[in-house]
């Protein structure tokens, strides 16, 4: 096997043929073509193939988001700070809507099974931190757990449609937005 270093230089070129095609259409061509390695060097690295690949990339989405939303916003001394940094990162993350959720691309694919608490995971752990730190602002916590949840559900609809639409315009006004409806329920 590889070492975690090659593993982790490998990994986001993977993550954009993964991001670009899906699990299913991420042929070991196109794998190999995007990370420069053959085959054989792409199984030594991960032994377990595709599968291995996918859950490569997928821990480590989950570890910049634990570093840079979950881990932020539940240990901010400034919870209203903290819900603008996540939008902050979630802009710098999805390059303004250009960039599309692969994690929402498993999630809605036929490998959904396959990889699912990898995505429950990530899904419900930024719906927690997220309604930890608006809760934590004076909110009520019914209430801290539904703005939470509209926001990431908005979030991850506005990074389907602005590239739906070709309008990463789209996702900018949604942040907007939803950076308004914080403001406004606080």
């Amino acid at each position: 096997m590889a070492d975690t270093a090659e593993r982790a230089g490998i990994l986001p070129a993977l993550a954009e043929v993964f991001r670009a095609h899906g699990y299913e259409g991420a042929s070991l061509s196109l794998i190999s073509r995007a990370t420069g390695l053959g085959k054989g060097s792409l199984y030594h690295a991960f032994p377990g193939g595709k599968a291995e690949m996918a859950a490569c990339v997928l821990a480590e989405i989950d570890g910049w988001f634990e570093a840079n939303l979950y881990a932020p916003l539940r240990d901010a001394e400034r919870p209203v700070e903290a819900v603008s940094v996540m939008f902050d990162a979630v802009e710098a993350y999805f390059r303004s809507g250009r960039r599309v959720c692969l994690v929402g691309v498993v999630a809605l694919g036929s490998e959904r099974d396959r990889f699912a608490g990898a995505v429950r995971s990530y899904f419900a752990r930024w719906v927690a931190a997220l309604a930890d730190a608006l809760g934590r602002s004076g909110r009520d916590a019914g209430a801290s757990v539904a703005l939470a949840e509209e926001i990431v559900a908005q979030i991850q609809g506005a990074i389907v449609l602005a590239r739906a639409l070709d309008e990463p315009a789209l996702f900018a006004r949604a942040i907007a937005a939803l950076r308004a409806r914080v403001a406004a329920a606080g």
